[in-house]
């Protein structure tokens, strides 16, 4: 059996998967440290009035025996009771609200840090495995953080008050009762440590299930005209067994847990009992003596469960929170560092943009394992491919205010110089400047306000127009809006829908033509005003009359601006003052259409099979 490749760690790529240690947690208590207190306020109360119980009853006992009116201490026992009630109500409100707390101060970091991670990140993780970070991970922090803090604090104090309680009372039954109890304690102890493991390796399988349903419905259309259903629902299914099975894993492993405490507790209970019993027949102690302790025991006992519960609890979110601190823990796209070499912005520069020797690897991604037939190894983790060069010394300069062209054959280069460009990605050579700067002398935030970007597929999110629009210019009035829409020729696409601006657009804009999705892209860069606009392919695969539509949309919007166009089809590219021609991550040609047909066969073959003249 033979693999290509090597076999190496990072995202995806886990030899023993990420982990997490109970210090990361504390900053999440931390943040609901108000409720917390209220919480662990009412926990050490009602631990007080739960001990008093027992000595209430016991009293009432020794009462009943001398004769004596028991109504005053029936009274007390009831109010006590009620109390136990009230204050165990309360805490569980204010438990309920720091757990939410503590789920969505998780959420919202997570979430924040994922729309800032290095481009490449994504490039490397499945979507479907980042939302249920935030969506599932998360919420196993929840009963860690509250119920474990908050039970240990009135568990522990209860046990302690037991425990003193029992030794006035019998210090041979007591010592007989931590017998039984050590002995569960040692057994679940062992039991419980392979609950943090069990539990990342469960929320890695929830992870993949999302990313096999998100990968799923993003192309429902295209699964539908492959016929590709019941493949794809075959493969859900199987990463969902997959999630039940380490599921089941865990349920095996608390199985033990619940049992072993009952069992310490059923056998202290009889061991108490039988020696108890003996030393009441003897005269060596009292029944009410002997029933005040049975009932401490039981109170005793009963934190040591809540111990075991919580301990689990805290197992499982160091499992959840592993996944959750794996991203946070990814550096963002502006480091500090790169911060600390931000220079002061230089005046414009004739020369816009300038590459000097830029060479660019993409980084090694992992792959799945194939065996010397080509076929995926069953249970085999992933390998990472070998850093593709993509781009070998590009060098070339474009005129503020020009329009320029990239052209060349599929997997030259030209998308990966955009990215370049937008810092998506970081140069393996060479230097790329911005009005004679370097851009790595630049903060991305303000790189990218002089550079407006249409991407290839010209992404349209689902919600209305107004809100696609507004993602760059949030600040925009309605007048903007139907401005930049008459600059792409769109505005017919608010008459077709009485709700004009907020018409909806549908899931990847659905609703609209694919030229109409890419102009509305333009459109919403434009609002920004970039001195600098960038569009990727913007006329591959439009008939002739969105091509038309584009190509006006392209010189009106080219006024007063640098723009590049990358696009497939020449005919959009002939009237650009500079055409760069690239091959195999080379620059090959640069010039005019004319000077190009003459001076460089790749271009004019690529002339000649888009039928240009």
């Amino acid at each position: 059996m033979s693999m290509t490749g090597r076999r190496t760690s990072g995202p995806g790529v886990k030899d023993s998967g990420p982990k997490a240690k109970f210090s990361q947690l504390l900053p999440y208590m931390k943040e609901q440290k108000g409720l917390l207190s209220v919480a662990v306020f009412f926990s050490i109360i009602g631990a007080g009035v739960n001990l008093a119980q027992p000595l209430v009853v016991g009293n009432i006992i020794s009462t009943v025996e001398e004769g004596k009116d028991v109504l005053p201490l029936a009274i007390a026992l009831l109010v006590i009771t009620l109390l136990s009630a009230v204050l165990s109500g309360a805490m569980y409100l204010v438990l309920a609200k720091a757990g939410e707390g503590v789920v969505l101060s998780a959420r919202s970091s997570l979430s924040t840090r994922l729309l800032r991670l290095p481009i490449q990140e994504y490039d490397l993780r499945r979507t479907g495995d980042l939302v249920s970070r935030v969506g599932s991970d998360t919420t196993l922090l929840r009963a860690a953080l509250t119920q474990g803090l908050v039970d240990g604090a009135g568990g522990a104090l209860i046990f302690l008050g037991s425990v003193i309680a029992m030794a006035f009372i019998d210090w041979l039954l007591l010592v007989l009762t931590l017998a039984m109890i050590s002995i569960a304690v040692a057994a679940i102890g062992l039991t419980s440590r392979k609950i943090k493991v069990a539990t990342t390796k469960a929320q890695e399988r929830v992870g993949n299930m999302s990313a096999s349903v998100e990968r799923a419905l993003s192309a429902v259309r295209t699964i539908r005209a492959a016929r590709a259903e019941s493949r794809e629902s075959d493969q859900i299914r199987k990463d969902a067994q997959e999630a039940y099975e380490q599921g089941v894993k865990i349920a095996k492993i608390n199985a033990w847990v619940t049992p072993i405490g009952g069992l310490a507790a059923n056998g202290a209970f009889i061991v108490v009992l039988g020696v108890g019993g003996y030393r009441v027949a003897t005269g060596e102690t009292q029944v009410a003596s002997l029933i005040t302790f049975i009932l401490l025991m039981f109170l005793m006992i009963r934190p040591v469960g809540q111990f075991f519960s919580a301990y689990a609890s805290v197992q499982s979110a160091l499992g959840a929170l592993a996944r959750i601190q794996e991203i946070l823990d990814v550096p963002l796209e502006d480091t500090d560092a790169e911060r600390a070499q931000v220079t002061k912005r230089k005046a414009v520069n004739s020369t816009a943009i300038e590459f000097t020797k830029i060479k660019f690897n993409y980084p090694a991604r992992p792959e799945v394992a194939l065996d010397a037939n080509g076929k995926p190894i069953e249970g085999a983790e992933p390998i990472m491919s070998e850093p593709k060069e993509v781009l070998k010394g590009v060098t070339f300069k474009i005129e503020r205010g020009s329009r320029v062209a990239i052209v060349g054959p599929s997997g030259a280069g030209k998308s990966t110089i955009f990215s370049l460009m937008e810092r998506f990605y970081e140069p393996t050579g060479g230097e790329i400047l911005l009005d004679g700067q370097s851009v790595h002398s630049m903060l991305r935030s303000d790189l990218r306000a002089q550079i407006g970007y249409v991407e290839q597929d010209a992404p349209v999110l689902a919600g209305s127009i107004r809100e696609n629009l507004l993602i760059g210019a949030p600040d925009a009035t309605e007048k903007d809006l139907k401005r930049v829409l008459s600059e792409v020729n769109l505005t017919k696409v608010l008459k077709r829908d009485k709700r004009g601006l907020d018409a909806e657009v549908g899931e990847q804009g659905i609703m609209l033509s694919g030229g109409e999705r890419q102009r509305l892209a333009i459109a919403r860069t434009l609002l920004s005003a970039p001195p600098i606009l960038l569009l990727d392919e913007s006329t591959s695969s439009l008939d002739g009359l969105n091509e038309q539509r584009m190509r006006e949309a392209i010189d009106a919007v080219a006024k007063n601006r640098t723009m590049i166009v990358i696009a497939h089809r020449l005919s959009t590219v002939v009237d650009s003052d500079q055409i760069i021609v690239l091959d195999g991550g080379k620059v090959i040609g640069t010039g005019t259409h004319k000077q190009l047909l003459r001076s460089t066969p790749l271009y004019k073959e690529l002339a000649a099979t888009q039928m240009l003249d």
